[in-house]
């Protein structure tokens, strides 16, 4: 994530800088098991920047697959719930069914069982007995269609508990892939750490205000308006998340990813965008940079694995990575890849 990097302001020393992104490099190089053939000096700033900028960039796309694979894992979740309870809910209907067919056959039983024509021989009142058959007839139609809906209940609950138990199965992977993206994140986040924390105290803070000096205060909007009364609210909402720290996975409201962001602050102006950056840049209508206005969402990269909001005057509101608090930085921070009207 290079591009996230503005021009440093603070003032540091040429060798200075070559002193700290020296170390840097030395220290991503041995985090990585691999030493540059022929590495100069004068080449040493580059390659411990590209280093440290690579890994926050492979974390941050590492983080969207996660959030993708978790948001499919709550989904699943949902879906497992509810084939559960359909399956509940079918095993007491072929319960009650079997009660019904049951008290029907007792009834059937207690008539006797002689041939109807016999029977009228020997009863003493063959009208009653007559309606007294016909309503036999009644109960054995009323068994007959009531042990067709049996079989029918029954088959539909063997379809729902085998779906059941393909959605949870299907949860399980789930779970694995999220695992995996979790420990993807994780380990290129200890990586960048690592190449960060070998610099010596003094050489690591003159690096990071090298290098994370994004804003904190509000740009200034030159008359910029919003597209509509949703895009304003997400507009204020984005602003008052301005400082807030990065925690990777998180969507609000004390912590955001890049996508998390997006979606908590639309979130408040009562729109419900999906989870991941990939899936947010086709949540409206596409426009072109030159068309932005407060509000839109602009992706980043050819893979959307990075996205913030534009605010006006060339500005866009964004969580960076991990370490730099959500801030401003200018939408041209690195390559645009789409402007989305929410």
């Amino acid at each position: 994530m290079a591009s996230h990097r503005r021009p440093s302001q603070s003032g540091l020393t040429q060798s200075t800088r070559v002193t700290v992104l020296s170390a840097a490099a030395a220290t991503a190089a041995a985090a990585l098991g691999a030493t540059p053939a022929g590495a100069d000096p004068a080449g040493t700033p580059t390659a411990a920047q590209a280093t440290v900028d690579r890994l926050f960039e492979q974390a941050e796309k590492a983080t969207e697959q996660y959030n993708r694979a978790n948001e499919r894992a709550t989904a699943l979740r949902k879906e497992v719930a509810q084939a559960r309870d359909r399956t509940a809910r079918g095993q007491e209907r072929v319960n009650r069914m079997r009660g019904v067919i049951g008290q029907l056959a007792g009834a059937q039983y207690r008539s006797g069982g002689l041939d109807p024509t016999v029977s009228l021989l020997l009863s003493e009142n063959p009208d009653g007995y007559l309606d007294k058959a016909a309503a036999l007839d009644r109960i054995s139609a009323l068994n007959a269609g009531k042990l067709h809906e049996l079989t029918e209940a029954q088959r539909k609950l063997g379809q729902e508990r085998a779906e059941a138990s393909r959605k949870l199965a299907e949860l399980e992977r789930s779970r694995t892939v999220v695992t995996r993206h979790k420990r993807a994140v994780e380990r290129k986040l200890a990586e960048a750490r690592r190449t960060l924390n070998a610099l010596p105290a003094p050489e690591r803070a003159e690096f990071d205000r090298a290098n994370r000096s994004g804003r904190a205060e509000l740009p200034e909007m030159s008359g910029a308006m919003p597209a509509s009364a949703r895009a304003a609210a997400a507009v204020l909402a984005a602003r008052n998340a301005v400082g807030k720290p990065y925690v990777w996975g998180a969507n609000g409201p004390t912590g955001f990813d890049c996508s998390g962001l997006m979606q908590w602050s639309y979130g408040q102006a009562g729109v419900s965008l999906p989870r991941t950056s990939q899936a947010q840049r086709y949540a409206g209508r596409q426009v072109s940079l030159a068309q932005a206005q407060p509000g839109d969402l602009v992706a980043y990269r050819d893979d959307a694995s990075h996205i913030g909001m534009y605010m006006g005057n060339g500005q866009v509101v964004h969580a960076p990575y991990p370490g730099a608090p959500v801030r401003y930085d200018p939408v041209g921070m690195m390559p645009v890849s789409s402007v989305t009207r929410v």
